[in-house]
């Protein structure tokens, strides 16, 4: 089987990219049960960041640019990617790209918390940690507003990975709060390697 043609699948398993979207095109929910699966992903998406905001509380911010021992990453990366993922995931992937956006996610912004870029421990090179938490905040307050006026027949458009669940509009919400919780999970790593108690 051709490794350009496969969908890798948990414990190394693979199909063709033919079959699984075969597969998953057949099973696509239908409009009202993608409006129903849109609200308990917003439950869970509001849930997630109730989570990140109180591991960010509990972090003095003048730590956030700590990478401790050997963790290849700090809060402020943590931050600055939890921003800019949430708004490809729900605006972005969602209604497209907006003028405003340029000033939202600057380009520069964008690059230096990407999935491939490398987190930073100077701060004098990056947003501080007020300015990190200000965009997070504000992206995460316009991608819900996004999310409220959504036509629902737009949540059954296809769209590339990453997405849960279906290759839909609906499948990058649903990655969403998936995603933050991972996030969540590392900046929880991060506050014990500071030596700061669980948050319960």
């Amino acid at each position: 089987m051709s490794t350009a043609a496969v969908f890798r699948l948990p414990f190394g398993s693979v199909i063709s990219l033919e079959e699984w979207n075969s597969m998953v095109t057949d099973r696509l929910p239908n409009r009202n049960t993608a409006i129903t699966l849109l609200a308990g992903a917003v439950s869970q998406i509001r849930f997630a960041r109730r989570y990140t905001l109180q591991l960010l509380d509990a972090t003095p911010r003048d730590c956030w640019f700590e990478m401790p021992g050997r963790c290849p990453t700090n809060i402020a990366w943590q931050v600055g990617h939890l921003a800019v993922s949430q708004y490809g995931l729900l605006m972005f992937r969602i209604r497209g790209r907006a003028p405003e956006d340029v000033d939202l996610v600057p380009g520069r912004f964008r690059k230096a918390y990407s999935r491939e870029s490398v987190p930073d421990v100077k701060a004098t090179v990056q947003p501080s940690p007020d300015a990190l938490f200000e965009r997070l905040a504000h992206v995460h307050q316009l991608a819900m507003a996004v999310l409220d006026h959504v036509d629902p027949d737009v949540l059954l458009d296809p769209v590339d990975l990453p997405w849960a669940g279906w290759p839909i509009k609906l499948g990058a919400i649903l990655f969403c709060p998936l995603h933050e919780h991972i996030h969540a999970g590392q900046i929880g790593l991060i506050r014990r390697e500071l030596g700061f108690d669980p948050v319960h």
